[in-house]
């Protein structure tokens, strides 16, 4: 049996640690937040991927963990439909996932309140040396997976130089309960997987389990997310608190000034289809979150292992976040499962995830360019896309629905991501 270090409890950690094991490793977590985590995050798009990583880590029934949606639709700024489309998706939400993923995990697997500081790899093992509320502690392993998000301490260690990219926009995101939604809004958008695409902006929403991860009609919530333009001066103000404290990189949930928060809500009032404003304006605790892209050269370092958001960031337009993690975990246990804990298996787990990284982060990229090209006061017919094509083409299950995109880079999605990578990135 050998035994696994996670560096990381979120959804990607909690992936890798269930699926190794159930596979019979000697798993531990090793998660820097002390307390419950649940409740953070928002909405998820499940892809067939997802499910089949939730399996592999022994969540069965997974079909309840969501919403299902039947429908896409795009409102104008008056409220009326101007596309429609058949594209039946199940949404999740954060929360929903990680209280069902860490009730599956023994509970002395999963320990918090780790601040990792260094890990020294060689040969013969890792170790890993953490900060504890009792100082410093060391736990030693035949392999170390990091799952620590985008400002990953452990990719920050070995690949110093893979910095995240900040696109040039931002996501104002919310849950909206569905109780308190007027009628047009719950008839004409609430059931289904909404779009608005004024100019410079791009919003988004579906519906996903409400509070207590209720799926009951009635009880349930509306995620949306709102792309907005900042430019880096922006972007500072954005990330500094009615106190004038700055968050570099990112601002926690319920520290976004208010008057921030004030500004975006008239924008919505003005930009947005009323029921996209009447969402915004009922959400109780909007928070922002800044676009950046993630893409690493490099995912095996010896007994050392990137995963997740450490390893790669793909923008939220192709709804691949938590997805992108299963299928780490799953080639991680299927490469360790065929070579041992050994730096072999990770050399193998990166053969095979590495160019799925990049294309997903270059899909994301095109995905994102839409938003952009309106934002530099190009028309959608100049972005190369309609409004239509942006519904088909956001956040889909490309196992599914990849008829419907012709992105130019959908070569990337095999093997030959090389040769093409030039021509989207």
């Amino acid at each position: 049996m050998s035994k696994i270090l996670i560096i990381g409890g979120s959804l990607g950690g909690l992936l890798a640690a269930n699926v190794l094991h159930r596979e019979g490793h000697d798993v531990c977590v090793l998660e820097k937040v002390r307390g419950s985590m649940d409740g953070r995050g928002a909405g998820i798009v499940t892809h067939d991927a997802l499910f089949a990583g939730l399996q592999r880590a022994g969540l069965d029934g997974t079909e309840t963990l969501g919403v299902q949606v039947q429908q896409r639709v795009a409102l104008d700024v008056d409220g009326q439909e101007v596309a429609m489309l058949e594209m039946p998706q199940i949404l999740t939400s954060w929360s929903r996932l990680y209280d069902a993923l860490h009730q599956l995990l023994p509970a002395e697997r999963y320990v918090q309140g780790v601040v990792v500081q260094k890990i020294d790899n060689d040969a013969t093992g890792a170790v890993v040396h953490g900060l504890t509320a009792e100082g410093v502690k060391t736990w030693s392993a035949d392999l170390v997976i990091a799952s620590d998000g985008i400002r990953s301490v452990v990719r920050q260690q070995f690949a110093p130089q893979v910095q995240p990219e900040y696109a040039g926009y931002v996501a104002w995101r919310g849950v909206c309960d569905e109780s308190v939604l007027s009628e047009r809004t719950l008839k004409s958008v609430f059931e289904k997987f909404g779009f608005g695409l004024p100019a410079g902006e791009q919003i988004i929403g579906y519906p996903v389990a409400g509070q207590g991860n209720d799926t009951r009609p009635g009880h349930r919530a509306y995620n949306f997310v709102w792309y907005r333009a900042a430019s880096e001066v922006t972007l500072a103000a954005l990330l500094t608190d009615a106190d004038g404290t700055h968050y570099q990189g990112g601002i926690p949930p319920g520290k976004v000034d208010w008057r921030q928060i004030a500004d975006m809500r008239q924008a919505a009032r003005t930009l947005l289809a009323p029921q996209f404003a009447e969402m915004i304006e009922k959400t109780a605790q909007p928070f922002l979150q800044p676009i950046f892209d993630v893409r690493s050269e490099q995912v095996a370092f010896g007994r050392v292992g990137l995963m997740g958001d450490a390893s790669f960031v793909a923008r939220p337009h192709i709804g691949m976040g938590v997805t992108k993690a299963a299928q780490d975990a799953v080639a991680l246990a299927d490469a360790i499962g065929e070579h041992g804990a050994t730096p072999q298996a990770l050399l193998a787990y990166e053969k095979n995830r590495l160019p799925e990284g990049q294309a997903a982060v270059a899909r994301a990229r095109w995905l994102g360019a839409y938003m952009q090209a309106q934002t530099n006061s190009l028309s959608a017919q100049q972005a190369g896309r309609s409004a239509r094509d942006v519904v088909s083409e956001t956040a889909i299950d490309l196992g599914r629905y990849g008829h419907l995109s012709n992105f130019p880079g959908e070569a990337a999605y095999r093997p030959d991501f090389a040769a093409v990578a030039s021509t989207i990135l």
